[in-house]
């Protein structure tokens, strides 16, 4: 199961989350009270281990924009989480490792996520942010075979209720885990993190060739 904690705003808790297990970071550069610059996304990125996918969030931004922001943050990834055309989703897939494009539940559109290029599909709640809980069933409109990273009002006692009902390939959260707007609390990244990996349904034996998991893979 993919977790990324995302809505990070300092270094502290950026290096919680990789201790809790995190396997990924968001940095949000659209309008936000979590909004942090590129500078400040940097300065915590390059403290992070490698293994950790560092990603930036924006909103309706220019994809050139995009690609200069991540890039000069040393950013592995690009959270696309506005009206994007599949045009400019696919200009910045181009130029950046992982590309996750969001979509609210119930939009249309979800149904042409594969046409994105996007690495996986973000599926959200009307207001993301709010922390509000969309209608799960929404999930049954993002095509077969496409990656489902799962947000919207998730938090730890609910996390583990819905990767058993949808089975997305990932979750991401940001108000679920904070004591305040930008700060997270220790106990619930560590008891969402928790939650969220024991909830996912349990695999065959891998096989002595099957490697570990490897989110860059998501970049070859």
């Amino acid at each position: 199961m993919f977790v990324k904690i995302c809505g990070t705003t300092t270094e502290e808790d950026a290096l919680l989350a990789v201790a809790m297990g995190a396997d990924a970071v968001g940095f949000i550069f659209a309008p936000s009270p979590r909004q942090i610059s590129p500078a400040q996304a940097r300065d915590i990125a390059r403290r992070l281990p490698p293994e950790v996918l560092t990603v930036g969030v924006f909103r309706n931004e220019l994809p050139e924009r995009v690609v200069e922001v991540v890039n000069a943050a040393g950013l592995r990834g690009a959270q696309l989480h506005g009206r994007e055309t599949r045009d400019q989703a696919r200009f910045v897939k181009e130029r950046v490792p992982v590309v996750f494009q969001a979509f609210v539940a119930g939009d249309p559109a979800i149904r042409s996520a594969r046409d994105y290029g996007a690495d996986a599909v973000l599926l959200d709640s009307p207001s993301p942010g709010s922390g509000e809980v969309f209608d799960w069933r929404l999930a049954d409109g993002v095509p077969d075979g496409v990656r489902l990273l799962m947000a919207g009002g998730l938090n730890a006692d609910n996390v583990g209720e819905a990767v058993a009902a949808v089975h997305p390939w990932g979750v991401d959260v940001v108000t679920g885990v904070e004591s305040r707007p930008g700060h997270k609390d220790p106990v619930k990244v560590r008891e969402f993190v928790a939650n969220a990996k024991r909830a996912e349904p349990r695999r065959e034996p891998a096989s002595v060739t099957d490697g570990p998991y490897d989110w860059e893979e998501l970049g070859s």
